[in-house]
């Protein structure tokens, strides 16, 4: 099979589809990987080490697009790249399609197979392709909060960890998962009060387990939100369902009531964000205010940290990019229920429930939609 790498064009996205290692695996087993020039510069994998793992390189995107049979990327296709999907094209990469009709729109009117990392899942009912990314976000969300909790970027002027006689800051984490247990980490490394609310009275358990005293849990009510939020420094959105839109935890009439300076830090934006008021930003502007509450809605956090994130995405997709060429895409979507719970889009239609909801389409279960 014939796999390419494009360049990313989202804004300060570095990342790379396939590092140089993952390229040299694919040559090995028999696969042409076609690769746009410069597409790893940004975190230093250049053309030669491209070259030197077995990749072509290509000048630009569209040649890469009409080479290939098979495209991986990081973020989701941005419009211009999404004229370039062909109907026999399988493209892989995070779609998170709910919160957004415009690219669900286009990837169903280009015809092709489009597998979302953030959908797929294991043995254990996880999400292997999205928690090293989540890792990666719920420990930044505690460095760009802190950040953002400084004066001069328009927060309270509150010091995460307090000093001696001066109390530390209170941290709200929303939601227990992968996000929120790895926000909660550096938070209390870093010397802060954490409140971690989650509705799941397990993953409440497994937090208290790993945390002991260091940190308070309690379950998800809208009293608990509502008073925590009031009262903390900085809030953390790390609440997911797979595939859906995240829900909106914070309402617009509970920012209004908050103190200024308070700070939100909204990692649940991919997927339409938990706060009422989050609008998604750029890391060339990550934050906005709303009644003097400052917002980090930041939609690609990891790629701010782009040479780790994409050396851990890449350990993760490895395996199944990998097993879609070996097999080909419909027998490795067959064979692999955890794989075809990846499909989203494919041939035209919709074939996860979630978006479909989300944007009142028509669904197809995956494997009826394969087999048609």
């Amino acid at each position: 099979m014939r796999i390419g790498i494009p360049s990313e064009i989202k804004n300060h996205e570095y990342r790379v589809g396939l590092v140089p290692a993952g390229v040299r695996e694919l040559v090995h087993h028999g696969h042409e990987v076609v690769v746009q020039c410069n597409a790893g510069a940004g975190i230093g994998f250049d053309d030669a080490s491209y070259l030197a793992a077995g990749a072509s390189m290509i000048d630009s995107a569209a040649a890469v697009y009409a080479s290939a049979e098979m495209i991986v990327k990081v973020k989701e296709p941005q419009a211009a790249e999404r004229k370039l999907l062909r109907p026999e094209q399988t493209l892989f990469t995070y779609l998170h399609l709910a919160p957004d009709l415009a690219q669900t729109t286009d990837l169903v009117a280009s015809g092709s197979t489009c597998i979302a990392y953030e959908t797929v899942t294991d043995a254990m009912g996880n999400l292997p392709l999205l928690a090293p990314m989540s890792e990666v976000a719920g420990r930044m969300s505690i460095q760009a909060g802190a950040m953002c909790m400084e004066k001069s970027h328009g927060g309270r002027g509150v010091l995460l960890a307090g000093v001696p006689g001066v109390t530390q800051a209170q941290v709200l984490i929303l939601g227990g998962g992968v996000v929120g247990q790895n926000a909660a980490h550096i938070a209390v490394g870093m010397g802060a009060r954490v409140t971690v609310i989650d509705r799941s009275v397990e993953v409440l358990r497994r937090l208290d387990n790993l945390f002991g005293a260091r940190i308070q849990t309690l379950y998800s009510t809208q009293d608990a939100v509502e008073e925590l939020a009031l009262k903390a420094d900085l809030i953390i959105g790390a609440v997911l369902i797979p595939g859906a839109a995240a829900p909106k935890l914070i309402t617009a009439a509970l920012v209004d009531r908050m103190r200024a300076g308070t700070v939100m830090v909204d990692v649940a934006i991919d997927q339409g964000g938990c706060f009422a008021t989050s609008v998604a930003t750029t890391h060339a502007q990550p934050t906005y205010r709303v009644n003097d509450v400052v917002h980090y809605c930041v939609a690609n956090m990891p790629g701010g940290v782009a040479h780790t994130s994409a050396a851990a995405l890449n350990n993760a997709t490895l395996p199944y990019v990998l097993e879609l060429a070996d097999k080909g895409i419909k027998n490795a979507l067959q064979d692999n229920i955890h794989l075809l719970h990846g499909l989203n889009v494919f041939h035209g239609v919709v074939t996860n429930e979630y978006v479909s909801a989300a944007h009142h389409m028509k669904y197809v279960r995956p494997e009826l939609a394969l087999a048609a």
